[in-house]
């Protein structure tokens, strides 16, 4: 891999060439050596050609500095690199209802992670935060069931609390295409794009932007995701939502 920095992907992704000219630059993030970490364990380096990892937290905005709740983390492999790019004066609170054994040795083995065990459509972060962040999870809150609706319309609520003015809302999810609303959120574990965005702005978001970066055209919407021959090539929607300033 070349050197990948914050600042040349930010330009590539973001501003162009006319705009990196004249830009400040943003505070320098290693990319390479966040994922050339010996820690990473080999299962998640070859999950990094298809999950893009530097080009993703690049556009979602993540910095030193930065404090993230990631909802439901799973093993970890995001966390581990969040960690990496917010530094040592960030903090990453793992939001999990059932820490894996992955997480829990992570959070063990650095610093700046921390679980927080949360009941279904809760954030408890214990400070407000600059980013919410949950790749490829938000279908799944649409099954779980609450009183007075999804586990979905929580989770947009308590990320409206959870964040700082200004901050970040990022989802990643499986597309399920056009039309089909949460109608194959339990079967095919996908959802459409175009309700993620209604929910999330009627939870008082702004779409801010979106990104191709794991679009697929290939991938027909059709097929489980788990299933073989797919698995890691769905087509994914990326969306970056902000809270106003006010």
């Amino acid at each position: 891999m070349n050197k990948l920095t914050a600042r040349g992907l930010a330009c590539f992704l973001l501003l162009g060439a006319a705009g990196c000219a004249t830009a400040p630059p943003p505070p320098r993030t290693d990319y390479s050596a966040i994922l050339a970490d010996p820690a990473r364990p080999e299962a998640d380096r070859a999950r990094d050609s298809d999950r893009k990892p530097a080009e993703i937290a690049v556009f979602a905005g993540v910095k030193p500095g930065d404090k993230v709740a990631e909802l439901a983390p799973g093993g970890g492999y995001f966390t581990r690199i969040l960690s990496g790019v917010v530094g040592p004066a960030g903090r990453i609170y793992a939001i999990a209802s059932k820490p894996s054994p992955g997480l829990q040795a992570l959070a063990a083995e650095r610093t700046n992670v921390a679980i927080t065990v949360g009941a279904p459509g809760t954030i408890p972060a214990p400070e407000p935060v600059d980013v919410v962040w949950t790749t490829l999870n938000y279908h799944d809150f649409k099954n779980v069931k609450l009183d007075g609706g999804d586990g979905a319309a929580a989770i947009n609520a308590a990320a409206f609390r959870a964040l700082k003015p200004g901050g970040t809302y990022f989802i990643v999810d499986h597309e399920a295409g056009a039309g089909v609303g949460a109608s194959v959120t339990a079967t095919l574990h996908r959802i459409d794009s175009a309700l993620v965005r209604r929910e999330v702005e009627a939870a008082g978001f702004r779409l801010e932007a979106r990104s191709d970066l794991l679009r697929h055209p290939a991938d027909d919407h059709g097929s489980k995701v788990q299933e073989s021959g797919i698995r890691g090539k769905t087509d994914q929607f990326v969306l970056r939502f902000r809270k106003p300033r006010r």
